[in-house]
């Protein structure tokens, strides 16, 4: 059971022929995946059009949508950003520590394509499912 982040939803939705496309075509049938709320309104809301909302929202409901803030997540990813500001390093973006700090929680790794979530991996213990070339 892995978590697939945005970042990847977004290259596979564009067509985009890239190592984290194609692991997530791998994973297809062999692994459940998990689409986050968080990625879900970050997918949807680069859409242009309702009716393309519709259809990819449609597409991401056929794997298991979880909820991924609330007050433990919230309180956890607050003192993992501390943590990590404590070592010199910024996360740019509060939506990937909610994300990161998700998977962590739930021990569950991430398949992604930004680079925020290296430090996580690097300093918090967070799994990436490996890419490859």
């Amino acid at each position: 059971m892995i978590v697939v982040d945005s970042t990847v939803w977004i290259d596979f939705l564009n067509g985009r022929n890239a190592p984290h496309v194609r692991r997530l075509r791998s994973l297809f049938g062999e692994t459940e995946i998990i689409v986050g709320d968080l990625m879900l309104c970050e997918v949807l809301q680069g859409l242009d059009s309702e009716r393309a909302a519709r259809a990819v929202e449609a597409l991401l409901r056929r794997f298991e949508i979880v909820p991924m803030a609330g007050t433990a997540i919230a309180v956890a990813t607050a003192r993992n950003y501390r943590a990590l500001r404590a070592r010199g390093v910024t996360v740019r973006k509060t939506i990937d520590l909610l994300i990161g700090t998700w998977c962590i929680e739930n021990r569950r790794p991430l398949l992604h394509n930004d680079r925020d979530f290296h430090a996580l991996a690097r300093h918090l213990g967070l799994a990436e499912v490996p890419v490859g070339l």
